[in-house]
């Protein structure tokens, strides 16, 4: 089974869009550093995240220095930011997230890296909810304020559910 490591954004994406408990039917194994949970997920959706399956992964002490180390040089990312990256980095596993700049940080050291759409889609092609499931979750998910999706993928997505 393959490990996704997110980071908070794709997680709150799929909150958003009510695609929690579709993605965690997946033949996947979703993880977050502990750092990432305690400080981001463990008062809002940690214990529904827990319930539904997410695994807490803690850095070996090289690791988290290196964590450490990288969001000293790179402001741009969060502190849990990096220790995501870091734990996708230091087991091989897949990383999942909704940042550009973490997604850019993750391709320039060749780190598989996948955004929302990645997801949406592999929901879609397991038939694990109608189109018609898949096209109110998209729907909600691209009228919230904060999200931040392009609206070209969102629009392509919709046409073909429709279809």
């Amino acid at each position: 089974m393959r490990v996704v490591v997110s980071d908070t954004s794709a997680l709150i994406d799929l909150e958003r869009g009510g695609m929690l408990e579709c993605a965690f039917k997946l033949p996947l194994r979703f993880c977050v550093p502990d750092l990432l949970y305690e400080r981001e997920l463990a008062g809002n959706i940690g214990p529904v995240l827990r319930a539904l399956g997410l695994a807490i992964e803690a850095l070996s002490s090289a690791a988290t220095s290196q964590a450490q180390q990288m969001w000293q040089s790179r402001k741009i990312l969060s502190l849990p930011d990096c220790f995501a990256f870091t734990l996708a980095q230091e087991r091989g596993w897949l990383l999942l997230t909704g940042d550009g700049a973490l997604r850019a940080a993750a391709e320039a050291e060749k780190i598989e890296c996948h955004g929302f759409f990645w997801l949406f889609d592999l929901v879609h092609a397991a038939s694990i909810e109608s189109p018609t499931f898949l096209t109110r979750s998209l729907e909600t998910l691209s009228a919230h304020p904060r999200c931040r999706l392009p609206s070209k993928e969102v629009t392509k997505r919709l046409k073909a559910l429709r279809r």
